[in-house]
């Protein structure tokens, strides 16, 4: 996991970098909001991101505000760290669009727990994506075979949209994952399949009979 650190102290940066680096995550270091602004609209973008409050050029709030307000891919998950510690602070990083926040100094065990909780986070959101874009695939497929198809009133083929004619199963299969299995229906064996039957069973019969004879 590729974790972001935006960090103007650089005391703090240090020991962030060093603890976050320590438990095996990849770290992307940046001294103030516009560097870190930049880390997050790249293509390769940082995941999760811990963004220290009080930064120049563009401070935590208004970062969070920019990175909610982008629709290019799915947000980072960002945790604020703040000295700044009243209840009014805070609500006031949730409304900017942070995740979490975490109090200056920190705990390394609380940043710990805050970090695998954002993981967590990410890999839900990812999977709950993936998950969307294979119900949009799946609809994209139902809605090729809504409205009007037309269909042979003798052979029952079907004509595509290239104005070609085509068995029912072929025109199905190439627009969804529908797998046909050929059998026979009830009405189809009574009305077809049994005179057919009876009809060489007949055939059979006098067959036999005609080389008795001529024996």
């Amino acid at each position: 996991m590729k974790i972001l650190i935006a960090e103007d102290d650089r005391v703090s940066r240090r020991i962030l970098e060093t603890t976050l680096t320590g438990w095996g995550y990849e770290t992307i270091v940046t001294e103030d909001g516009k560097a870190a602004w930049n880390a997050l609209k790249g293509a390769d973008a940082p995941e999760l991101a811990v963004l220290d409050v009080m930064m120049p050029e563009i401070d935590g709030f208004e970062l969070c505000r920019r990175v909610r307000e982008s629709n290019d891919r799915i947000p980072p998950y960002i945790i604020l760290l703040t000295g700044m510690s009243t209840k009014e602070d805070v609500v006031h990083g949730i409304k900017a669009g942070a995740n979490d926040y975490l109090s200056k100094p920190f705990y390394r065990e609380e940043l710990k727990v805050r970090v695998e909780v954002g993981i967590q986070m990410v890999e839900l959101h990812k999977s709950l994506s993936e998950r969307v874009k294979e119900l949009e695939v799946a609809l994209a497929e139902v809605k090729q075979l809504r409205g009007l198809v037309p269909i042979c009133s003798y052979c029952k083929n079907v004509r595509n949209d290239e104005n070609f004619w085509q068995q029912v199963e072929t025109y199905i299969s190439s627009r969804t994952s529908a797998v046909f299995s050929h059998s026979i229906c009830p009405e189809c064996f009574e009305q077809i399949v049994r005179p057919e039957l009876a009809k060489l069973r007949s055939e059979g019969d006098q067959a036999v009979k005609s080389e008795c004879s001529h024996g």
